[in-house]
């Protein structure tokens, strides 16, 4: 799911933290510690925990899924996952049951579908503004924005059974069932029409992958279709003859905000969508013909991890697609590539890190260069800042300071310890032993 369809929403420097319908504001530079936490999930604006006797702490934007409102005494026992839209989280509990909160119109209120999903669910799918639960009996429930993906009553008679799996774009849902066809609805733009494809997706599809703004089905052999946002890779016909005819053997494809990469068995990578995003990758084809083992992306760029290491970029050069400046640390040595929206970060097997793309994003970790040369085991990112995790258990952060970029207020609680790191768009929440440590906005 792409951040770059969110809203930003400036909050203010303080933190609350509700459990059990009680929130405590803290100010700026103080902090509450989350102990005994199990796990974590966040959405773009605010985080959930379930901790280990199964109950949930949110905090973030109140109206975004921080505050659990009505739900929390509901949320005291047995949640066992938690799924989310742009502003709004859904808790799936041990008796197959759904709570939800946040902004109705991103999911956090289940209307008119709520008896639904009162028990027999199995597991949760989200779009950013939508959820869709699949039943134990294969059949499919949604609810949010209406126009985006809450609304499936226009294809209600396909969602009744078999029902496999179910893929979002940023707007739009395509449900895989199990006899290999495809159903799809929400934003037409996004992907929610596959009308041109209705024949070929009827049948025989095997597995599916979208970006923010399209969706790709693949049919044994690894033959490719395409629909959505017609210029940003909806629209694949300039390489039609390498991915959509029979055997055309591609085994994994990646999309950004606007174009596609198809990894093929033999290595090789076909692009398509708009040239400024990376769908037209030319300029490195001879470099991407063969030996690619994993493609990265931000929002506009690709890199490429080779089989011995080395690192290929292409796309928008301010955002990623342009790693001259530091070629010669990505010649080998490089195990895989993590992102923020407009910068790159390699992760080397020597534990050193190698960045890129706009230094205010990510791009420069000059200031912390020292704590980047060995030892980092991870690496996560915000939409703008990087938080390197090490093998002592530190934690070094860099890039835009409102984003997580700037820890210095949990500095002491960050240098030892810390087994996990989780983010939203502009947060960081780090994980010591069940206790949760937080920063950025």
């Amino acid at each position: 799911m792409s951040m770059s369809h969110y809203r930003f929403l400036l909050l203010t420097p303080a933190l609350l933290v509700f459990s059990c319908g009680k929130s405590t504001k803290k100010e700026p530079g103080s902090f509450d510690v989350i102990a005994d936490v199990s796990k974590v999930y966040t959405n773009y604006y605010a985080f959930a925990a379930i901790k280990t006797d199964g109950s949930v702490v949110t905090w973030g934007s109140e109206g975004n899924g921080g505050d659990c409102g009505a739900q929390c005494s509901a949320l005291k026992t047995n949640v066992v996952d938690i799924y989310s839209t742009n502003s709004a989280f859904a808790a799936l509990k041990s008796d197959g049951s759904v709570l939800t909160w946040g902004r109705n119109d991103y999911g956090g209120n289940t209307g008119s579908v709520g008896g639904k999903v009162s028990s027999g669910v199995s597991k949760i799918f989200s779009n950013g503004d939508a959820f869709a639960a699949l039943k134990s009996d294969g059949s499919l429930v949604t609810w949010g924005s209406s126009i985006n993906g809450g609304d499936s009553s226009s294809v209600a008679g396909s969602l009744g059974s078999g029902v496999a799996a179910v893929y979002g774009t940023s707007l739009a849902f395509a449900a895989l069932k199990t006899n290999g066809s495809v159903v799809t609805w929400g934003s037409t733009i996004y992907g929610g029409d596959s009308s041109a494809e209705t024949t070929w997706i009827s049948s025989g599809v095997i597995k599916m992958f979208s970006s923010p703004v399209a969706f790709v089905a693949m049919k044994t052999g690894g033959s490719l279709r395409t629909w959505g946002y017609t210029s940003r890779g909806g629209d694949s016909s300039s390489v039609a003859g390498a991915i959509s005819i029979a055997g055309a053997n591609v085994a994994k494809v990646v999309g950004n905000e606007g174009a596609f990469a198809a990894i093929k068995s033999d290595g090789s990578v076909v692009t398509w969508g708009d040239k400024d995003y990376g769908g037209d990758s030319s300029s490195v084809a001879s470099q991407l013909s063969s030996g690619v083992s994993e493609v990265y992306h931000s929002d506009e760029a690709f890199a490429a991890v080779k089989t011995d290491g080395s690192v290929v970029t292409w796309g928008n050069a301010t955002r990623g697609g342009d790693s001259s400046a530091v070629a010669g640390s990505l010649v080998s040595g490089v195990t895989r590539v993590i992102a923020t929206s407009k910068a790159m970060a390699a992760l080397k097997t020597d534990g050193s890190v190698v960045v890129w793309g706009d230094s205010a994003q990510g791009g420069n970790s000059s200031a912390v260069a020292s704590f980047l040369t060995s030892g980092v085991t991870a690496i996560y990112s915000t939409h703008g800042a990087f938080a390197a995790l090490k093998s002592n258990g530190s934690v070094v952060t860099w890039g835009d300071s409102g984003l997580g970029g700037d820890s210095s207020l949990v500095s002491s609680n960050l240098s030892s310890g810390v087994t996990e790191i989780y983010s939203t768009a502009s947060a960081f929440a780090a994980n010591k032993a069940g206790s949760i440590y937080t920063w950025g906005n």
